[in-house]
């Protein structure tokens, strides 16, 4: 049953796509595993995967039964960071993060995850350094993530000259990036450049699940193009499919800034 559940959660984790931290399922780097290697990963991949559906309690328990295997595994020690960072324990969320980056430093996703929880914290200017030594590994599988954060968190401080270089290196190098398309969207209709902002929202993929902050900045954009039809229809979709959301109420109350 538990290598069962192994494998469902694998699928769940492998089929999330977000600029968030990284719970990606953890392969051996190189040569062959111990059986003791191979129950740490395990474990890690299901803690993993009971982050991803909430369930952080069992999540704990998984990463320490990954620790007990091997009690230097930076990969569990990187998700028992993202678990305490959910919990809101900060002091244990970056211990656990930079316990793993002692043992591992070029691991890429504890360096993308350390990022992600300093850049929540409002400590950009940290996590910006965190992002950056993320992308110095050339086996870095999801680099446009790293680049992605960088430039949130840059934008952040109100750094827009190195945000839109961080979003433009990862459009190059995944030119449909939901959301560096969207952040470069929102950066052009702040300048109320409202065509350059409709055409990285063109470049979305069609099947890309939208958001209420995507059809709000859509709707706004056309609004800003005089395109009242467009704009209709998107507000008929905005207070459809998220008639409770703080988008759609800014809408119903003309709240369009």
């Amino acid at each position: 049953m538990r290598a069962l559940l192994a494998a469902a959660l694998m699928l769940i984790v492998a089929g999330c796509a977000s600029t968030g931290p990284e719970t990606a399922s953890y392969a051996p780097q190189s040569g062959a595993e111990s059986d003791a290697q191979t129950r740490a990963r395990i474990h890690t991949e299901l803690a993993a995967g009971y982050l991803e559906l909430g369930n952080y309690g069992v999540a704990l328990q998984e990463a320490a039964e990954a620790l007990k295997s091997e009690p230097n595994y930076a990969p569990a020690l990187s998700v028992l960071g993202l678990v305490y960072m959910e919990l809101r324990d900060d002091k244990a969320a970056e211990a656990n993060f930079q316990r793993a980056l002692r043992i591992s430093p070029l691991d890429s996703d504890a360096n993308h995850n350390y990022g992600t929880f300093l850049c929540q914290r409002k400590r950009e200017q940290e996590s910006i350094k965190y992002f950056l030594a993320a992308l110095r590994n050339p086996l870095y599988a999801t680099p446009d993530k790293s680049w992605v954060n960088a430039g949130i968190c840059a934008r952040q401080t109100g750094d827009l000259t190195a945000a839109d270089e961080y979003f433009q290196k990862a459009l190059k190098l995944r030119p449909t990036q939901p959301q560096a398309l969207f952040e470069m969207a929102d950066m052009a209709y702040k300048r109320k450049n409202y065509s350059e902002a409709k055409a990285y929202i063109e470049r979305m993929q069609p099947d890309v699940t939208q958001t209420a902050g995507m059809l709000w900045l859509a709707l706004r954009v056309e609004r800003g193009l005089g395109n009242r039809n467009a704009e209709a229809s998107l507000g008929f979709q905005l207070r459809r499919n998220f008639p409770d959301s703080r988008e759609a109420r800014a809408l119903m109350a003309g709240q369009y800034e």
